[in-house]
C-alpha cells in the first residue's frame, strides 16, 4: 500500500517537472508561457461567471418556488407508465441543470432511502449516466461564443433521457 501511496504523491510533481523538462528541451520560455496561461485561464474565467450565476439563480428559483414539484406532478402519469420511481425524479430534472443540486439531491435519496435501496441504486446510476448537460454547453459555448445550440442541446438532452431511463430499466430488471 506504501508503493501506491508514494506513486499518487510523486505524481503532480513529477507530471510538473517533465513539462519543464520538456519545455527546456524545446527551448521554449517556460515561465513565460505558464503566465501567458495563466493570464487566458482568469479571461476565461471573468467571462463565464454571467453564466454560472444565471444557472445558480435559475437553479435556486426552481427548488424554492415550488416549480419543480409542479413539473413532478404534471408528468407523474408518464413517469407511472415507464415505472419510474417519483422519489427520483428531483434528481433526473436538476441533474441536467447543475452538479451541485443534483448531487445534494442524490446525497438526500440515499440519506432518505439507503445506498443499496432499489432507489438509491436507481439514483447513483442516474447520477453516473447522465450529464450537467445546459451547465456545460453554457460553459463551453460562451468561452467560444457559439450562439446555436438547440441541435447539441437537443442531442444531449436525449442522450440524459436515455441514461435515465436505462437506469430505471437496468434496477427494474436486477431487482
Amino acid at each position: 500500500m506504501s508503493m501506491i501511496q508514494y506513486i499518487s504523491s510523486a505524481a503532480v510533481p513529477t507530471v510538473i517537472l517533465l513539462i519543464i523538462v520538456y519545455g527546456l528541451i524545446e527551448k521554449n520560455k517556460v515561465y513565460d508561457t505558464f503566465l501567458e496561461g495563466a493570464k487566458e485561464g482568469i479571461e476565461i474565467v471573468f467571462r463565464l461567471i454571467p453564466t454560472l450565476i444565471g444557472i445558480f439563480v435559475a437553479v435556486g428559483a426552481l427548488r424554492s418556488s415550488g416549480v419543480l414539484d409542479f413539473i413532478i406532478e404534471m408528468i407523474k402519469p408518464i413517469t407511472n407508465i415507464f415505472h419510474i420511481p417519483g422519489e427520483i425524479m428531483p434528481l433526473a430534472i436538476i441533474r441536467p441543470i447543475s452538479g451541485s443540486a443534483s448531487t445534494a439531491i442524490a446525497t438526500d435519496i440515499m440519506t432518505k432511502f439507503g445506498v443499496d435501496s432499489h432507489i438509491g441504486l436507481i439514483a447513483s446510476t442516474l447520477m453516473g449516466s447522465t450529464e450537467t448537460t445546459f451547465y456545460t454547453i453554457a460553459i463551453y459555448t460562451s468561452c467560444v461564443g457559439i450562439k446555436k445550440i438547440k441541435f447539441v442541446l437537443a442531442a444531449s438532452l436525449l442522450g440524459d433521457l436515455a441514461g435515465m431511463l436505462i437506469s430505471v430499466a437496468i434496477w427494474g430488471f436486477l431487482s
